[in-house]
């Protein structure tokens, strides 16, 4: 069995709210670039930016609008509106602008996707930024990023190192075992390996019951288990984990490697260290590339992304 950490070498299509790259296409003009804390990381992926409410035509600097009479996904059964400040039904423009957005995402083949909470248009469980309200969530993108199983992740945790780094290997592993050719119990249990220590720190009793059923998988039941394992993988890789799950999963997976390599890494703390986020980032990145060169699983981080190589001629 293959315990190395799996690596892709293709760059994975992510879309995002176009105001969150820095584009400035909000109702007043203005954007933030949400992907610079990322640094380096962001060439990594490949970016689809879109604005439901440009493509739909409605300009900048345009009057602000609001999902009216009902939550977002009801404007595709026409039993919700949207109307701009001024009172105007702008419903038929922003459905198609929509439309046109997700044709993008899907020619880019993006399965996930950055949303700027708060969007009437790209918001998933907001749909305003007014104090102690959330409009009514989700937004009319936001509605058809749920509806088609989009992995969703809020801009605002791209600002955070360690929620970043939290999103970026869950993203990786999510669309890893969304692709992957599972023929035989073989490959069933080798994948199983590679991500049951993720599972594990993100669904404790949920990972345990799936031990359970792989364990007992009988081959008539295969056939049929194989896209139930990879939907209920890829669900409990949508759910973010906590500094202290993480910092627990580090130091676990840091002492397996430290058994099987008979090496240690002097920058790897244990959870009980005091230090901030920033710190706790720079050492799961550590840990990932020193595993990496040792062909040691870092089960934390199971999937990662490479850039191929291309030997000179």
């Amino acid at each position: 069995m293959d315990k190395q950490t799996v690596i892709i070498n293709e760059r994975i299509a992510i879309g995002i709210s176009a105001c969150c790259m820095g584009c400035p296409v909000r109702y007043n003009g203005k954007g933030w670039d949400m992907l610079k804390i990322i640094g380096r990381e962001k060439s990594d992926f490949k970016w689809c930016p879109v604005c439901p409410e440009s493509m739909a035509g409605l300009g900048v600097p345009r009057e602000p609008i609001h999902i009216a009479g009902a939550e977002g996904s009801k404007i595709w059964t026409e039993e919700a509106e949207v109307k701009n400040r001024k009172g105007e039904n702008v419903t038929a423009q922003i459905k198609e602008g929509t439309l046109v957005c997700l044709e993008a995402l899907n020619r880019a083949n993006a399965s996930a996707y950055v949303y700027m909470e708060g969007s009437p248009s790209c918001g998933v469980y907001r749909t305003t930024l007014k104090k102690q309200k959330r409009g009514n969530p989700p937004g009319i993108l936001g509605s058809l990023l749920l509806k088609y199983g989009f992995f969703l992740i809020p801009a605002s945790d791209l600002q955070s190192p360690l929620k970043w780094w939290d999103w970026r290997r869950r993203l990786l592993a999510f669309t890893w075992v969304k692709g992957i050719k599972i023929e035989n119990k073989s490959d069933l249990y080798s994948i199983w390996y590679k991500l049951k220590f993720l599972c594990q720190e993100l669904d404790e009793p949920w990972a345990r019951k799936m031990g359970r059923k792989l364990a007992d998988l009988r081959e008539d039941q295969f056939g049929k288990f194989i896209e139930d394992f990879r939907q209920e993988v890829m669900e409990v890789f949508r759910k973010p984990s906590t500094t202290r799950k993480i910092t627990n999963s580090l130091w676990k997976n840091y002492s397996h490697y430290r058994k099987v390599s008979g090496k240690t890494v002097a920058e790897i703390n244990s959870p009980e260290f005091k230090r901030n986020i920033t710190s706790i980032a720079k050492e799961l990145i550590k840990m990932e590339r020193t595993a990496i060169d040792d062909k040691i699983l870092f089960g934390t981080s199971p999937v990662l992304y490479r850039e191929e190589r291309k030997e000179n001629a």
